[in-house]
């Protein structure tokens, strides 16, 4: 708050100025004026909330001071000081309208509790004006958010007055203008306390650069701008608004421009294409997207490919943070560059991602003989990218699968049996292949021969008699769902003499593969564990 002292004699504003600690009080001191004259030269500029003038001084008096500068700001506080203890001039300072008399030989007690006084009507003042004024933008907030964003106002009843229009616009004068939603989210102040701050100073920015109506609503900005045509035929200034905000601000912006309409009634349905168009942030990589760009896309891939999930799964196995990381940036990237992408198959399409990653685990926890576990474990919830929230997709997409490859290794792949466990795991990824205990050997990070030995310890069986069973186990699912031919199911696991498959088959089950097709009731016995 600040305090201008107006005195003719130096020596009474110089020892005003100085016998008193006016910081102490909250009080900034502007330099002391020497005349009246002078004080209404800077009181525009400086605008001091309390004056303290003498009430005569050679040229305009105190009182006459007072009445003009009342005239600059209403809300001014004047305290009159004088060296006369004369009575007339303290019923004209009452008819003045001023705040306070003190003589010259006040105490600097008496002054600085006058002063105060002063300070506390002020600040009783601002607060009034602040509850008028948050009062006020409430009831425009509700009366915009009624037409724009609900359609109607809460008690169902026919649109009220457009309360929300700025002041310097009516409604008959904009009945010819373009009217748009922008749903705008602003980013790069990282800390969370500051993520208010940034959105209310990009929404007075806005009303500052555009002929607008906003309201913050859910961590975003929602505007209504109106377009004079005369001014704004075919460019539409938001891209200069939005670059000067986030130079202005050190921000970064995303802005989704609704369909335009004319009739204010409407402002509703451009909300809602905007708010469409506000989900494919996730999608698209420029600032801006208009429902105009995004409305004709038809959707683009909604399930990830087999060998997209071969590697994945290899990924998993290997439980490589890096690759993970990777595999994940370079997918969500490709769906994003997809021109048809839409938040629907994004969606269907992660998801996919992440059926594949449990059908994965699955697999392995089966290899090793752990199947019961996996009834501890929920099935996964649809992946959805809702619209109005802002998911980063790579972020979810990789907390998802971190959570699947987190669950294998640190949970199933633990214990004396460790090393057997994951080199079940791995041989059960590798099965169209041809297997050798050395390449197990080599992922598990044992020597073969010492593989070798705590295979047949833990299962029972030599490494190449597991294998041989899991190839045939393999080929009995196929069989007995697929038809595929008989030289095609052998190079699914990994076999290209299609004889040699049918003599290996035919010993494990007791049947070629065609009378195992004619007939698959033949089940393998588990092997021990």
């Amino acid at each position: 708050m600040r305090i201008m002292i107006v005195d003719d004699e130096v020596i009474i504003r110089t020892g005003l100025a100085q016998v008193i600690k006016w910081h102490e009080i909250g009080i900034e001191l502007l330099s002391p004026a020497a005349s009246a004259e002078e004080a209404l030269e800077r009181i525009p500029g400086e605008r001091p909330h309390i004056l303290l003038t003498d009430i005569r001084m050679s040229g305009m008096s105190g009182l006459e001071l007072a009445e003009e500068a009342r005239r600059i700001n209403p809300d001014i506080e004047v305290i009159i000081l004088s060296g006369h203890d004369d009575f007339v001039y303290t019923q004209q300072a009452i008819r003045q309208d001023v705040c306070d008399y003190l003589l010259k030989t006040s105490r600097p007690e008496e002054i600085i509790k006058t002063v105060l006084k002063a300070k506390r009507r002020v600040q009783e003042r601002w607060a009034a004006q602040s509850q008028n004024y948050h009062h006020k933008k409430e009831e425009i907030s509700r009366s915009f958010e009624q037409w724009t964003v609900d359609g109607q106002p809460e008690d169902g009843r026919a649109l009220a007055d457009p309360l929300f229009l700025p002041s310097s616009i009516d409604e008959l004068q904009i009945q010819n203008w373009k009217k748009q939603v922008l749903i705008i989210a602003a980013d790069g102040w990282n800390d969370s306390q500051s993520e208010n701050l940034l959105l209310f100073a990009v929404e007075n920015l806005l009303s500052d650069l555009l002929t607008c109506t906003t309201m913050i609503q859910k961590k975003r900005i929602v505007a209504a701008v109106y377009l004079d045509p005369r001014k704004y035929d075919i460019d539409v200034p938001y891209r200069q608004a939005i670059r000067h905000i986030e130079m202005m601000m050190k921000c970064t912006l995303f802005v989704a421009i609704g369909q335009p309409v004319f009739q204010l009634e409407k402002l509703h349905e451009s909300y809602l294409t905007a708010d469409e168009a506000f989900g494919y942030q996730v999608i698209i990589d420029h600032k801006m997207c208009s429902y105009e760009e995004i409305k004709q896309r038809k959707g683009g891939k909604t399930v990830c490919t087999y060998e997209e999930e071969i590697e994945l799964s290899s990924i998993l196995l290997e439980g490589d943070l890096i690759a993970l990381k990777s595999w994940v940036q370079r997918f969500i990237k490709e769906q994003r560059q997809d021109p048809n992408a839409t938040l629907e198959s994004l969606s269907a399409c992660l998801h996919s991602v992440v059926i594949a990653a449990h059908r994965w685990l699955e697999r392995v926890l089966t290899a090793t003989g752990r199947e019961k576990q996996l009834e501890l474990d929920h099935p996964p919830a649809p992946f959805h990218l809702k619209r109005g929230e802002v998911i980063i997709p790579q972020d979810a997409l990789f907390q998802h699968l971190y959570s699947v490859m987190k669950t294998y290794h640190t949970q199933h792949a633990e214990g004396q049996t460790a090393h057997v466990h994951k080199a079940m795991a791995f041989i059960e990824e590798q099965l169209e292949q041809d297997v050798s205990l050395q390449q197990v050997a080599k992922h598990v990070h044992l020597h073969p021969n010492h593989l070798s030995e705590v295979f047949k310890k833990s299962t029972g069986m030599t490494f190449g008699d597991f294998v041989s069973r899991r190839k045939m186990s393999r080929a009995m699912e196929i069989l007995s769902v697929s038809p595929a031919k008989i030289s095609e199911v052998a190079s699914q696991v990994g076999y290209e003499d299609v004889k040699y498959f049918s003599k290996i088959f035919k010993k494990h089950t007791g049947k070629t593969p065609s009378e195992f097709r004619d007939d698959p009731t033949l089940k393998l016995e588990p092997h021990g564990m």
